[in-house]
């Protein structure tokens, strides 16, 4: 299934909106002041972290919907939160083109800036200038979901690290010209926002897949196994055994799979401060 297949990212939801870490509203509401909010979500696909994050903030809010798939958009804006926390209005708007040009010019006016899954699809440019641009706005950040490069399955397999380095590998390629951050984005990230002045929490967002997760399970290791090949054709041989077990256990309901992820939140320090 294609990574930003509506399929895949509606089966996700369920276990994104579980892992997300819910101890960034508490810092994060200090910053949130503005009457209405304006919150603008890069990447957002089916819109799921607006369903997540809307309803557990005060006050109007107004989110601006970024994605280069219209398809996606047009679900993302049909399916967002009407209403907040307190029960004020949530309003839509959406915007189509590329979220990686994004300045400090056009944060003006933005409360929040969030995005789920993005991190690691970015250039090292990209997320400079994302860093740079929400700096100079003194606009937070709340960047979810990031791989990190860590997969833990019970029962262990021999094939488990050399299957998870070559996926890792695969993340980090050069993708039409552009070097990917991959597992390196989260941490790469603090360090680009804390260069230009925010401060930086971090938390751990890991999937945890069981019975229930089944079908997501599922999907997940023929991306996991199918991208790890890609990287290394040699390892296919081998690698179809391994897909037919893993995918055997999983319809048993005896594989547990735990998928770590970072969320990251950056924060304006207040006029005067020192990072």
């Amino acid at each position: 299934m294609p990574r930003y297949a509506p399929e895949w990212l509606e089966l996700r939801e369920g276990a994104d909106a579980a892992a997300r870490a819910p101890e960034v509203l508490e810092p994060l509401s200090g910053f949130l002041t503005a009457n209405p909010l304006v919150i603008r979500d890069l990447g957002c696909g089916t819109g799921s972290m607006a369903r997540w994050l809307a309803p557990r903030l005060n006050g109007p809010q107004r989110w601006i919907l970024h994605d280069r798939d219209p398809g996606l958009l047009d679900l993302a804006a049909a399916r967002a939160p009407r209403s907040a926390a307190d029960g004020s209005p949530v309003t839509v708007a959406t915007e189509h083109g590329d979220i990686t040009r994004l300045t400090e010019g056009s944060l003006a006016g933005t409360s929040l800036v969030t995005a789920s899954a993005l991190l690691d699809l970015l250039t090292r440019d990209e997320l400079e200038r994302l860093a740079m641009a929400c700096a100079g706005a003194g606009c937070p950040a709340l960047l979810a979901l990031s791989v990190v490069g860590r997969v833990e399955l019970t029962p262990a397999d021999p094939l488990d690290t050399e299957i998870a380095d070559a996926f890792n590998a695969h993340q980090g390629r050069s993708d039409h010209g552009r070097r990917l951050l991959g597992p390196d984005a989260a941490r790469m990230a603090s360090e680009a926002f804390r260069w230009h002045g925010m401060t930086v929490r971090t938390y751990a967002s890991p999937w945890r897949l069981g019975a229930a997760e089944s079908a997501l399970t599922a999907e997940w290791l023929g991306g996991w196994v199918g991208a790890a090949c890609e990287q290394r054709p040699d390892l296919a041989p081998r690698a179809e055994a391994y897909l037919r077990r893993r995918l055997a256990a999983c319809a048993g309901n005896e594989l547990r799979a735990v998928v770590h992820h970072s969320d990251l939140l950056a924060l304006p320090l207040p006029t005067g401060g020192t990072p």
